[in-house]
């Protein structure tokens, strides 16, 4: 009697079973990544940096500052007396600037500079006594003021010129002497001068004032018209 059949079937079944279940175990446990398992050199982008303007408190940025308005007053040279006769000033006007002439013809002078404020106003001082200034007012055809120096003020009127120029300088060396003359020219033609021969100080020779020359100790020399 032969049994063998139904063993092998019984065998079969139980080995199919077992290679069901090797199957299903090896395939539900696979791994899965998560987020933390991500590569190490996945950087996320970090947003660009933006620019910010420090202000401090209290502080403003300094505002420019207000140009100096430039002067009206037309060129033009001014001569006159002070007001005790005593002595001449003249006055050129260039562009803002001046340039004056104080005078008694004798031995007294000084040379005075400076800007010719919008309204006509000046304050003129000597480049080698700071003590000596002339202060004055352009109004009209006339600048009037006063002149110190130092030791006296003097008073002034300087009519407009309606010559060619009002005030000549000329400086040279004859015979080994330095020679400095300045002049005032005035309207009815009268000359106030100082001529200096080595600094010292002695009435000025007469100009042409056409042409500007001037007979100093036997030579002609030329006085030409001052400007600032």
């Amino acid at each position: 009697m032969k049994r063998s059949g139904p063993l092998f079937t019984l065998l079969a079944g139980l080995l199919l079973a077992l290679f069901m279940l090797s199957l299903n175990a090896t395939t539900g446990t696979r791994s899965t990544t998560t987020g933390s398992d991500a590569p190490a050199d996945a950087v996320s982008a970090s947003p660009a940096p933006v620019a910010t303007a420090t202000v401090t408190p209290g502080k403003r940025s300094p505002s420019p500052s207000p140009s100096k308005p430039k002067s009206t007053v037309p060129n033009a040279d001014y001569a006159g007396r002070t007001d005790d006769d005593s002595s001449a000033v003249a006055v050129t006007l260039r562009d803002g600037k001046a340039v004056a002439y104080f005078c008694d013809g004798r031995d007294q002078e000084s040379w005075l500079k400076g800007d010719v404020e919008a309204d006509g106003s000046m304050r003129l001082t000597n480049e080698q006594d700071r003590t000596q200034v002339l202060t004055g007012k352009l109004a009209g055809k006339r600048i009037t003021g006063t002149v110190d120096m130092g030791q006296r003020k003097y008073g002034f009127t300087a009519a407009k010129s309606l010559k060619p120029n009002a005030l000549y300088r000329a400086t040279d060396t004859v015979s080994d002497t330095k020679i400095d003359g300045g002049w005032i020219v005035l309207q009815d033609d009268s000359q106030v001068g100082i001529l200096k021969r080595d600094g010292k100080a002695s009435p000025a020779p007469r100009i042409d004032p056409a042409t500007g020359t001037v007979t100093v100790d036997g030579e002609q020399l030329t006085a030409r018209p001052v400007t600032p």
